[in-house]
């Protein structure tokens, strides 16, 4: 692996998709900002999060893509770009389905903790402008990462990352991300879910685990 660094860190403010919708407002919109940008508990200082349900919270604090995972998509004609996937922060040096759950980033005097993997949602597909890239991303297997905060501070585009890798169990995401898919169709084996359980997942991550335990 080569040498990670922070590309870009991206904020956005609430925005409507569709025309016809003013009051549906999204926060995926994130645009590349210069500068020393403060991190806190809950995100980015400026960054909106609008569907408080399934977005944001400490486990879910900011999402990180890579430079790497977007190369695939330019590869495929998908517009690609800083924020394009309504990542907070944009990467280079790694490809995100490589990172392990409890992975940690030490950008600066930042450490950022690697919780969860992204499912796709409609509003992804709308910001994509394509009904079908929900499938497409889920085939594609590179899910960005979501990231909890260990350690407050500032980040700023060009600072270089310490990948810390976690010393327990090794869950990377994409195992978790077709996981979470398999879950879909047909229930985890105990054994699987007891190991997800044992890492510092996203507090929804955890819920839907324990739900899906208590359900065998």
């Amino acid at each position: 692996m080569s040498q990670m660094l922070l590309e870009s860190v991206n904020v956005g403010q609430p925005v409507a998709l569709d025309a016809g919708r003013p009051d549906k407002r999204t926060g995926i919109c994130k645009q590349s900002v210069a500068g020393a940008v403060r991190v806190r508990g809950l995100g980015l200082e400026g960054d909106a999060v609008v569907d408080t349900r399934h977005h944001g919270g400490p486990g879910q604090a900011l999402y990180l893509y890579s430079r790497e995972d977007y190369a695939f998509w330019a590869a495929r004609d998908v517009a690609t770009g800083p924020g394009m996937f309504g990542e907070n922060l944009t990467v280079s040096g790694i490809e995100s389905a490589d990172l392990c759950i409890g992975d940690r980033l030490a950008v600066g005097d930042v450490v950022l903790e690697v919780t969860s993997s992204r499912i796709p949602c409609a509003t992804f597909a709308r910001r994509m402008g394509d009904p079908g890239f929900v499938k497409k991303f889920r085939d594609a297997g590179r899910p960005g990462a979501y990231l909890r905060v260990v350690a407050e501070g500032y980040l700023e585009t060009g600072q270089a990352i310490e990948l810390i890798p976690f010393a327990g169990d090794r869950i990377s995401l994409g195992e978790h991300f077709a996981l979470v898919f398999m879950a879909m169709k047909k229930p985890l084996p105990r054994e699987m879910i007891t190991r997800l359980l044992a890492l510092p997942l996203a507090e929804r991550d955890r819920a839907d685990n324990l739900e899906r335990l208590a359900a065998l």
